[in-house]
């Protein structure tokens, strides 16, 4: 393998913007081709971003040899069949959240990977930021003394019928689209895996998915999670940490520009201190990450079963408001 790993681009999705130039900026990986249904639309994008080679189907991306890793931010429903080819191929695979439609397609996923003992990992960028391990600094230390709720809200509306995430095809819906970032938020604080979850939600009349959505998770240690997600409401990200003696509010959670400082405000026995964390580009730090799990052999910071458990619990979600 070269001194840079080497990406393909699985197809031309929107976020592409946000991930290409992470990983172009990165310092271990470079992006040498994207891949489209369309060669036209490929070379368009190619051109637009610098890439140097453009293919017009799937299938000829994963056919070329000098790919070291594929980064697939396909719709939802496409995720596990194309993982699973980018995996027949032998090319190690970053996949877009969420990870699959369902469980079952996201353990396919991993199997497949396993199966050839190649690397894989799920794009949750947010828990590369930084505020969020000092987040768990403060909690370990005891800075709110024993945690007891942790709430977590992710919200923004979507005025275009036509939005993928509005299509029951294509597995969207709130939870799918953002509160699938709730959801590993809660599971990433407490380190657990939630006994019992209840979920409420909208489904749209015209989209036949889940528009707003609101879900409890209960936690094995006693700790009570509960988040609110939407397509249809004011834009907002962002979690509460209360415990026995103090509260941590992240007020920028999920999806924070890398010009921007982050932020853990903390309220504790000795009073409120807010720390500021330096801006990142955590894009930039998972596709780092991952490129460096794969040049030094060894396991991404999370492992994809996190990924199959987060799906556990969307589809506990789901089956309630269905």
């Amino acid at each position: 393998m070269a001194e840079k790993v080497r990406w393909g681009i699985l197809s031309t999705a929107r976020i592409g913007r946000r991930v290409i130039p992470a990983i172009q900026a990165s310092s271990n990986g470079e992006v040498v081709a994207v891949g489209s249904r369309s060669l036209e639309r490929a070379r368009a994008w190619a051109d637009q971003h610098g890439i140097p080679r453009a293919y017009g189907s799937y299938e000829a991306l994963l056919a070329d040899a000098d790919l070291d890793a594929i980064y697939n931010p396909l719709p939802n429903s496409m995720h596990a069949e194309w993982s699973v080819k980018c995996a027949q191929a032998g090319i190690p695979t970053l996949n877009e959240k969420p990870f699959a439609s369902d469980a079952p397609e996201a353990q396919s996923i991993v199997d497949a990977f396993e199966e050839r003992s190649l690397l894989l990992a799920e794009a949750f960028m947010y828990r590369f930021h930084p505020q969020h391990a000092k987040v768990k600094e403060i909690l370990e230390a005891g800075g709110i003394g024993n945690l007891q709720i942790i709430n977590s809200s992710f919200t923004f509306p979507v005025s275009d019928g036509a939005n993928i995430r509005l299509s029951k095809d294509l597995a969207g819906g709130a939870l799918m689209d953002v509160g699938c970032y709730c959801i590993n938020l809660m599971r990433f604080i407490t380190g657990e895996e939630p006994i019992r979850v209840t979920g409420v939600g909208r489904i749209g009349a015209q989209s036949g998915v889940d528009e707003l959505l609101a879900g409890t998770l209960a936690f094995p240690s006693g700790v009570i999670g509960h988040f609110d997600c939407g397509l249809r409401a004011y834009g907002q990200h962002s979690y509460t940490l209360k415990g026995s003696q103090g509260m941590i509010v992240v007020p920028q959670s999920f999806v924070i520009d890398k010009s921007v400082d982050g932020s853990a405000r903390h309220w504790g026995p000795e009073g409120f201190t807010e720390h500021t964390i330096p801006a990142v580009d955590q894009y930039q730090l998972m596709v780092e990450d991952f490129a460096d799990a794969l040049l030094h052999g060894r396991a991404p910071r999370f492992a994809p079963t996190d990924a199959v458990n987060n799906m556990i619990v969307v589809d506990k979600l789901l089956a309630q408001i269905h």
